[in-house]
């Protein structure tokens, strides 16, 4: 009985120890009034929406910046990629420098390091991926920016070397 304890035990710390080991990468995209949330699995094969964050004025962070925080801590982020825009010529869009701006006070905060990704035509794709799944109106507004987060970040996993 004490040797099945403490086998039982051993399991239960190694197992405690692998899942603390999980690391995740956060996928965002960066609007003027809302920031799109994903979340790669555990193995970094795919990306999954989570939610949008919201706000008032394009330049309060404050509650923006603690919600990332908080997703960092219950998801074990270690990395994040954030969506760079840029124009079809691959030159700077007019949103470029404010991405850049974000990139900057994301890592200043969360000492997570953060790779900016190319988004040409992220918002395309969502409109793709919303016509298809029958996603009408004003819903369409709700979820292009999860969405568009969420294919930067399979964009980056697909082509990434991260993999475990």
């Amino acid at each position: 009985m004490n040797l099945l304890r403490r086998c039982s035990q051993s399991t239960s710390r190694a197992t405690t120890g692998l899942e603390s080991n999980i690391m995740r990468i956060m996928g965002l995209d960066y609007g003027s009034r809302t920031v799109g949330v994903a979340i790669s699995d555990e193995l970094l094969l795919t990306a999954q929406g989570k939610e949008i964050i919201r706000r008032k004025e394009e330049n309060k962070l404050r509650r923006t910046m603690a919600r990332i925080e908080e997703l960092i801590q219950e998801y074990n982020v270690e990395k994040m990629v954030l969506g760079l825009p840029l124009n079809m010529d691959q030159t700077p869009s007019e949103r470029s420098e404010l991405c850049l701006e974000f990139k900057d006070k994301l890592e200043r905060r969360t000492g997570i390091p953060v790779v900016m990704w190319d988004e040409r035509l992220t918002t395309v794709e969502a409109d793709e991926i919303m016509d298809e799944v029958g996603i009408r109106g004003r819903e369409r507004k709700e979820y292009v920016d999860m969405i568009a987060a969420q294919i930067i970040l399979q964009d980056y996993l697909d082509n990434s070397k991260d993999k475990a």
